[in-house]
């Protein structure tokens, strides 16, 4: 017969198997700390040489680093999606960009549908909470934090399609964002038409999400990210424009 007597697992092998899935369901995220030892043994309801034991493995495993005099940490992984060669390729091209935001129309278009459909109650009222914040952010006029919140409220919105590669894959596409290798994003945030015009766009997804439309959603995140690329092809064509006229200018007055 194929029955095994079922062994009872150890406790440092049940706390790396729930660090594993939170961290590959993006509940902790690169670069977070850790609880102190005292503490995160009391939640696990773990003695503390299991926790350790637990802690060494997720080192050995690369899910977890120590940094002396500080704590754990999970580990910074999402750079390892593309190396440091591609990264500096992808800054010096014109044409990544928009092949960027062609990748991020298919991807959060598919994310939109399923978060619609499969997100939960509480996914959605995440959702709405960082839209709330964006409004607010607007109103007031702070464009660096607005551009925060868009890029935050993309996120929740695949997190919310319950789909954990999808998840990290995004996650280090918009790690590269915020460091501006694509685009600078407050370029998009200058002019307060603009500004009102991507708010609005936002509304428009989130209302397709709150009323669990996947369509809706996902063609409001088409729209959205086809007025973005409209808008950087805008910026370079006058950044071209205006090297010409600075040419011109130059040729005109005599300067070197």
């Amino acid at each position: 017969m194929p029955f095994q007597k079922i062994q009872p697992e150890k406790l440092s092998i049940a706390v790396v198997k729930q660090i594993e899935m939170l961290i590959l369901r993006g509940i902790l995220r690169p670069g977070e700390r850790l609880p102190a030892e005292r503490e995160l043994a009391d939640r696990l309801g773990v003695s503390r040489p299991s926790l350790r034991e637990a802690i060494s493995s997720l080192q050995d495993q690369g899910l977890l680093t120590a940094k002396a005099g500080s704590g754990i940490y999970v580990a910074e992984v999402l750079g390892s999606a593309f190396s440091p060669a591609l990264v500096r390729l992808f800054g010096s091209h014109e044409e990544a960009v928009f092949d960027y935001l062609s990748f991020r129309k298919d991807l959060e278009g598919l994310a939109a549908e399923r978060a619609a459909r499969l997100g939960s109650d509480s996914d959605l009222k995440v959702v709405q909470a960082i839209f709330n914040k964006m409004q607010a952010a607007h109103e007031r006029n702070a464009s660096e934090d607005e551009a925060q919140l868009d890029a935050q409220f993309h996120m929740a919105i695949i997190e919310a399609s319950h789909n954990v590669v999808m998840l990290h894959m995004m996650r280090s596409m918009y790690e590269l964002l915020q460091q501006g290798v694509f685009y600078n994003r407050q370029i998009m945030f200058q002019q307060q038409t603009t500004r009102g015009a991507i708010l609005d766009q936002h509304r428009a997804i989130n209302t397709a999400l709150q009323a669990r439309d996947p369509e809706g959603a996902r063609d409001a995140i088409h729209r959205h990210l086809s007025f973005v690329q409209r808008c950087m092809e805008d910026h370079l064509k006058a950044q071209r424009n205006e090297a010409i006229a600075q040419q011109r200018l130059q040729h005109e007055t005599g300067q070197t």
